[in-house]
């Protein structure tokens, strides 16, 4: 039987070595390895506002730490989609922020811009947004919104862009986030794996600098001083940094990232070519999606289910509605299309492992039992 994973660890195989060389540098926190790969997120992701940390949930958790300036008595609330990481979630309420849940588009994944705009009022602080599998949300539409908000409210809501899935995904061929607040992981089964780790896109030089700061206690690393000692800090922050030794992991895996995606993105586009009796999620022209996962519309999934893993593929849902968690109780509306969309969905294997002859199984095993 074959056993066809949903997700696999890419591990280059230089890492061990340079790892090695780190291990036995005595430099092993943040150093001259998280600065140079920085330097290859900027110019990979058009932005000079990269910060490393050392997950998403840390860069989530900075950037709505960040915006909490912006709020008040009445300004607390971020609109954000149930259909997530948990992280995503926990962060806005580890920041004493309130969610209003958006209902999900049983088109794509993501956020149902149509939903979000009626759900934005006088206490919306910020809009979460998940660009699911990878597949961009609509950012022109998401623009225009928020540029209507602004008009009606007196204050444009900030945008926190959670690109978990989405390293190497674009929109209108310029990469994600790099004009609002954005969140990329380097988890393990990521793209780009640092072991663990991400990064925090800011809109301005502003919060860049804010947020460098702001990952390592308060404290600017680059003085010359004694910096643990003789400054002052202004505002009490985090650890949140990365070190050298998931930067150099990082800098290797770096090397074959465009081949790992091109395979993704060749995968999916078999699956969506060759795939019988399941309903795929949208893929426009304006948008390029980095493939992360592949999802479908399948009914009776549980039976799905029970196919795939009798035949070697493995399937899963791999998130679930937040909203259905104790911690986010207080927060519960009614939401039908997500209600659909985690009936319903499925994700199939489109990986960078997988090759031609086990996409053809895949789709040949989908097309015969369902």
């Amino acid at each position: 039987m074959k056993n066809l994973p949903l997700f696999k660890v890419f591990m280059a195989n230089s890492c061990k070595e340079e790892v090695g060389v780190v291990l036995e540098s005595g430099f092993i926190g943040q150093g001259p390895k998280v600065e140079k790969f920085e330097g290859l997120l900027r110019s990979y992701l058009e932005t000079p506002y990269v910060n490393t940390v050392n997950s998403a949930t840390s860069a989530l958790h900075l950037a709505l730490h960040m915006i909490k300036e912006f709020s008040n008595d009445k300004r607390n609330q971020v609109i954000s989609v149930p259909l997530t990481c948990t992280a995503t979630n926990s962060s806005i309420v580890n920041n004493g922020l309130d969610i209003k849940w958006a209902d999900t588009d049983t088109n794509t994944c993501n956020i149902d811009l149509a939903d979000l705009e009626n759900k934005i009022d006088e206490k919306t602080l910020a809009v979460m947004i998940v660009h699911w599998g990878g597949y961009p949300v609509d950012m022109n539409s998401l623009d225009e919104i928020l540029d209507r908000a602004k008009l009606k409210f007196g204050f444009r809501p900030f945008v926190i862009e959670d690109c978990a899935h989405a390293f190497g995904s674009t929109y209108q061929g310029k990469k994600l986030g790099t004009n609002n607040f954005a969140a990329y992981s380097f988890q393990a089964i990521k793209h780009l794996t640092t072991g663990d780790g991400g990064a925090l896109i800011c809109p301005n030089d502003y919060f860049h600098q804010k947020a460098k700061l702001l990952r390592w206690y308060g404290l600017d690393r680059t003085t010359k001083a004694d910096f643990r000692c003789e400054q002052m800090i202004e505002e009490a922050g985090f650890k949140f940094h990365m070190n050298d030794i998931a930067a150099t992991i990082g800098i290797e895996n770096f090397k074959k990232i465009n081949q790992i995606i091109n395979k993704h993105k060749s995968n999916a586009k078999y699956l969506r070519e060759n795939l019988k009796n399941v309903k795929f999620t949208e893929n426009k022209d304006d948008r390029d999606s980095s493939e992360w996962i592949f999802t479908v519309f399948v009914e009776n999934r549980e039976k799905f289910i029970q196919l795939m893993t009798d035949k070697g593929i493995m399937v899963s849902r791999v998130h679930d509605r937040n909203d259905k968690h104790p911690c986010f109780k207080k927060y519960n509306i009614n939401l039908p299309q997500t209600t659909y969309v985690c009936d319903n969905m499925i994700c199939l294997p489109c990986g960078w492992w997988l090759e031609q002859q086990e996409m053809e199984y895949i789709a040949e095993t989908v097309n015969r039992g369902w």
